[in-house]
């Protein structure tokens, strides 16, 4: 009688498991990588891949690592290739072996193919297993065998020539309406579009909204089909590409994790931190050079944070829009005259307006006229050259090659401090007699 119960929990488990594996891989998500693996353990190989693919992509490779390689094989081996690649690549050298030699040659030689290449390319987010067919293949034979493949995934098909090389595409909704007869090479309505193996991800996604495709092939340099991307692994990518460019903009690895290793996030952290501090140290030495005026007027010492402030939030917003424009590829480097002309009449006009506003708080509060006319001016200065640095930092570091969101934030902390600091004590002391 006492065991009941815990066979009754034993069988919801497996029911959750394999009617709801979405669901049950969330629910799984904060529990211990051993307890996963053993529960995966527990339930039928396919229901159990159903579950790992929905772990998100750190979780499920360390739930592999504590598999046996066959049992680990197994599950991968009802994933598909792009995925198996991913995760096999996050595994050390020994167990990724291992495992990679209990599939079959050729889905193995698919992983190594897909781990060969960057991350960030063409070639690592495809899926090997394009489905395609010749020219003068019919709608009826094309039909027959997406049915025998059973994939919903499949939006459209490629059509190669003798050569394997790609001469069309067809989307599989114009196939299921055409007549049984008809040639698919009657169906192609122009030229296909493709990316190269080697294209960056940002290129892939530019050219999928450009054309409004679901799906998008993947050649090589010769035009041979190697591999077809579709529109969810795409929106995988670029929600992963967003959330890592928000953590470099602070400092952070693209690579770290919420579970990552302490001593992984203070290896990639701590070199920031430290640049970090040396700026401080730089914004601190301009206040030092006006040591002097800051002792004979300590109501400036009250009013520095203000304009650190604004000049720095004015920076944060031309950066963000200058950032966001790059990424959608809406501006390129050869349009940062436009970008900045455009930051710096919006930093004077806003510096204006927000000068009026802190100017007239400041004689309230002092009732100098002189140091008012220091806020104000100073206020309009360090806002300009705020919006400037947004705009101008990024295309500067994207011209040269450098990622701009790993370091774009750092380099605008420092020139908003330190032209705000000389700015509002720089007229300060030629307004001195003033204040």
């Amino acid at each position: 009688m006492r065991r009941r119960p815990v066979r009754a929990v034993e069988v919801l488990t497996k029911g959750l498991l394999e009617r709801y594996p979405a669901e049950a891989g969330r629910q799984l998500e904060s529990s211990p990588e051993r307890d996963i693996a053993l529960i995966l353990g527990s339930v039928p190989v396919p229901a159990a891949a159903k579950v790992l693919a929905s772990l998100t992509a750190g979780t499920a490779a360390a739930v592999l690592e504590r598999l046996d390689p066959e049992a680990a094989s197994g599950l991968l081996q009802h994933l598909d290739p792009a995925h198996t690649a991913m995760l096999a690549g996050r595994l050390d050298d020994g167990a990724r072996r291992a495992i990679l030699d209990l599939l079959a040659p050729a889905e193995a030689e698919e992983c190594r193919l897909l781990m060969s290449y960057a991350p960030d390319v063409a070639g690592h987010l495809m899926e090997p297993r394009a489905t395609a067919f010749p020219p003068d293949a019919t709608c009826g034979e094309a039909l027959a065998r997406l049915r025998k493949l059973a994939n919903p995934r499949i939006r459209d098909v490629f059509l190669t020539d003798g050569g394997s090389r790609l001469t069309g595409a067809v989307s599989v909704l114009h196939i299921a309406i055409a007549a049984p007869g008809e040639r698919l090479a009657n169906l192609v309505t122009g030229p296909p579009v493709s990316v190269q193996a080697t294209a960056g991800r940002d290129e892939v996604v530019e050219q999928i909204e450009k054309h409004k495709l679901s799906s998008i092939p993947v050649v090589d340099f010769e035009g041979h089909l190697l591999g077809v991307i579709r529109h969810d692994a795409i929106v995988e990518a670029a929600l992963e590409e967003a959330t890592a460019d928000i953590q470099s903009m602070v400092g952070a690895s693209k690579e770290e994790r919420a579970l990552s290793r302490v001593s992984f996030a203070v290896r990639k952290r701590l070199p920031w931190l430290e640049i970090n501090l040396g700026t401080a140290f730089l914004a601190a030495s301009v206040v030092g050079m006006f040591e002097g005026l800051i002792a004979r007027f300590t109501a400036l010492a009250v009013l520095l944070p203000v304009v650190a402030g604004q000049s720095g939030n004015t920076g944060a917003q031309a950066l963000a829009v200058t950032m966001r424009g790059l990424a959608l590829r809406e501006i390129r480097t050869r349009h940062w005259l436009r970008v900045a002309v455009k930051e710096v009449g919006t930093g004077f006009i806003n510096g204006c307006a927000v000068a009026l506003t802190t100017a007239l708080a400041v004689y309230l509060w002092s009732g100098s006229q002189g140091l008012t006319l220091v806020i104000g001016i100073s206020m309009v200065i360090s806002m300009v050259a705020a919006a400037l640095a947004g705009a101008i930092i990024p295309m500067v570091l994207t011209a040269i090659g450098q990622d701009p969101a790993q370091s774009s934030s750092i380099i605008l902390t420092t020139v908003t401090d330190v032209t705000g600091f000389f700015s509002f004590l720089g007229v300060a002391t030629m307004l001195a007699s003033m204040i």
